[in-house]
């Protein structure tokens, strides 16, 4: 029991996190591949400040990493697959693939 009252409030520390229309549009954005602040603020039309507000939630909730190349740092989706919350995807899930939002894909295997 204790197990799945883990699951369930991680599932719900995972839906806060994506409960931001800019954090799933970043998302969205990044499975096109790496991105910095600058591309990020061009496509979302949103001020850097707020770009950057909702990429340290995202990094935080270790949805989104981080890579420094010279002066710039690029933000990329982290791999799902060994992500904290994988498990309560899958309980959530039981028997489903995924959940989709937009073109972005979170997947249980």
């Amino acid at each position: 029991m204790a197990k799945h009252v883990d699951s369930i409030a991680a599932l719900a520390q995972m839906f806060r996190i994506l409960g931001d229309e800019t954090r799933v549009r970043i998302l969205i954005e990044l499975q096109d591949g790496p991105r910095n602040v600058t591309e990020l603020c061009k496509k979302l039309k949103a001020p850097q400040p707020t770009v950057s507000h909702h990429l340290s939630i995202l990094r935080m909730g270790e949805l989104v990493e981080s890579r420094r190349s010279g002066k710039e740092i690029f933000y990329s989706i982290s791999d799902l697959e060994r992500h904290k919350y994988a498990k309560a995807f899958g309980t959530l899930l039981k028997q489903a693939a995924g959940i989709r939002l937009g073109r972005l894909v979170l997947a249980i295997d």
